[in-house]
C-alpha cells in the first residue's frame, strides 16, 4: 500500500510538502515524474536515471501491453525487477492514447492549442461533437477499440482491461481508464465523455484486487461545472489520490483556472497528480495551486532534439556557433555532464549524429528539472512560497 502525509502546507499558497511512502521508498513531494514510456528514460539505464535526482517514474500501459505484453513482465517479478528500478513507479490507464490515437491524431493537437493553432482560429473552426468518433478508433460506452500502431492489430481496451493489466505490471500507483477529451471537443460531447469516465472509475474500482494505490482522474475539459462535478465525484469514492487529466483549453490560464476549481472540492490528505504537463514555466504555478505530482517528458523530449535546460535559458546546441563555445554546458549546475563536458563537444556529437549527445543532454536536463523542483521545496519549507 502507499501512505502520503503532509509535512508542511504554504501560508502564501496552496503549495504543500509531503512525503509518499511506498514499498520500494519514499517520494518527496512536490515531485516531477519523469515518463519512461517502455519501461526505460531513453539513452539513460535505471542507476543513471536515479543519478539524476529522480524518484519516482511513469511507464506507459498500452504501450508495454503491446510491445511485449504484461505476462512477460509478471513473470519477470514486475516492472520494478523488469527494469531494475529500485525506486516507486507509476503506470497510467491507458486512457491518453484515447485521445492521441483519436481527435488528437485527427486534428493533429495536443492537450493544449498551441500559439500557431489558435492564430489561424483552429479552436474556432473545428469543434468535436456529440455523438462524433474518431478516424482511427472507436470509442463506446465498454471501452474503446483500437488499431495497433504496430502492426494494424484490432485490439480493445476497456476500464477492466487496464486494471488487469497494471496490475500485472505491478507499478505501486496506477490510475483509473478515463477518456482524454480534445481541447476543441464541446460541452455536450464533453459532458458525455465525462459519464463515460464516471462510469469506468467505478468499474476500476470494483475490479481492482491487488493492494496497489489507485487514482481516479478528474475530467471535464474546460467547462467549470463539469470539472467541479468531476472532482466531487471522485473525492466521494474511496481512490488513493487523484490525478487531474484531460485537455486544459485554449491557453495556460484556463489550466490555472482549472487547478483551481479542482483542487478545491478534493480531500486534502490525498495527493493530488497532474497529468502530462510540466514545461519549467508551469511549475511553479501548478505546485502553488496545490499540485503534489506531475509527468511530463519535456526534459527527455528536448534533450533528443539538442536542446538544454540551463540557467540562462535554453541552448540548441545544434548552432553551428556552439562548436567554437568553450563553456561547460551550465557552470551553475552540479551534474557530472556539467562538470565534464563543454558545449562544443557536445554541439559536434549532436550534429554528428552520436547518441552520446542525447544521453549527456537527457541525463543533464533530469538533473536540472529535479534541481528546480528541488529548490521549490526548500523553499516552501521556508515559508517563500
Amino acid at each position: 500500500m502507499v501512505e502520503f502525509k503532509i509535512i508542511k502546507k504554504s501560508k502564501k499558497s496552496k503549495a504543500r510538502l509531503g512525503i509518499i511512502e511506498t514499498k520500494y521508498g519514499v517520494v518527496e513531494t512536490p515531485c516531477l515524474v519523469p515518463v519512461a514510456t517502455q519501461a526505460v528514460i531513453k539513452t539513460l539505464n535505471s542507476e543513471e536515471v536515479g543519478e539524476t535526482k529522480s524518484q519516482i517514474l511513469i511507464c506507459n500501459t498500452f504501450y508495454l501491453h503491446l510491445r511485449l505484453g504484461e505476462k512477460i513482465i509478471k513473470e519477470s517479478g514486475g516492472l520494478h525487477k523488469f527494469m531494475n528500478w529500485k525506486r516507486p513507479l507509476m503506470t497510467d490507464s491507458g486512457g491518453f492514447q484515447v485521445f492521441s490515437f483519436g481527435f488528437g491524431k485527427d486534428f493533429g493537437m495536443g492537450k493544449i492549442l498551441t500559439p500557431h493553432q489558435n492564430k489561424f482560429g483552429t479552436g474556432q473552426e473545428k469543434k468535436i461533437k456529440y455523438g462524433q468518433q474518431p478516424k482511427f478508433l472507436k470509442i463506446t460506452p465498454e471501452g474503446v477499440y483500437f488499431r495497433s500502431p504496430l502492426d494494424g492489430e484490432k485490439l480493445f481496451l476497456g476500464p477492466k482491461e487496464s486494471m488487469k493489466i497494471q496490475e500485472k505490471l505491478g507499478a505501486d500507483i496506477i490510475f483509473t481508464f478515463d477518456e482524454c477529451t480534445s481541447p476543441v471537443a464541446d460541452y455536450k460531447y464533453t459532458k458525455n465523455s465525462l459519464l463515460k469516465t464516471h462510469k469506468w472509475a467505478k468499474i476500476c474500482l470494483e475490479t481492482k484486487k491487488s493492494k496497489q494505490a489507485l487514482f481516479g482522474i478528474v475530467q471535464g475539459g474546460k467547462f467549470k461545472d463539469l470539472r467541479i462535478e468531476s472532482a466531487r465525484f471522485f473525492s466521494s469514492l474511496p481512490f488513493d489520490g487523484f490525478g487531474i487529466g484531460g485537455e486544459f483549453g485554449d491557453d495556460k490560464k484556463i489550466m490555472i483556472q482549472m487547478l483551481n476549481w479542482v483542487i478545491k472540492e478534493l480531500p486534502a490528505e490525498k495527493p493530488r497528480h497532474l497529468l502530462g504537463i510540466g514545461y519549467l514555466e508551469d511549475i511553479p504555478k501548478i505546485i502553488e495551486r496545490g499540485v503534489d505530482l506531475f509527468d511530463c517528458n519535456v526534459p527527455t523530449r528536448y534533450a533528443r532534439r539538442g536542446i538544454a535546460f540551463t540557467s540562462t535559458g535554453k541552448l540548441d546546441l545544434g548552432k553551428e556557433i556552439f562548436l567554437r563555445d568553450h563553456k561547460f554546458l551550465d557552470s551553475k549546475c552540479s551534474c557530472y555532464v556539467c562538470r565534464n563536458y563543454k558545449r562544443n563537444y557536445i554541439s559536434h556529437l549532436f550534429r554528428a549524429k552520436e547518441i552520446t549527445a542525447l544521453k549527456l543532454l537527457t541525463f543533464h536536463n533530469l538533473y536540472f528539472f529535479n534541481s528546480f523542483v528541488e529548490k521549490i521545496r526548500r523553499e516552501i519549507k521556508k515559508g517563500k512560497i
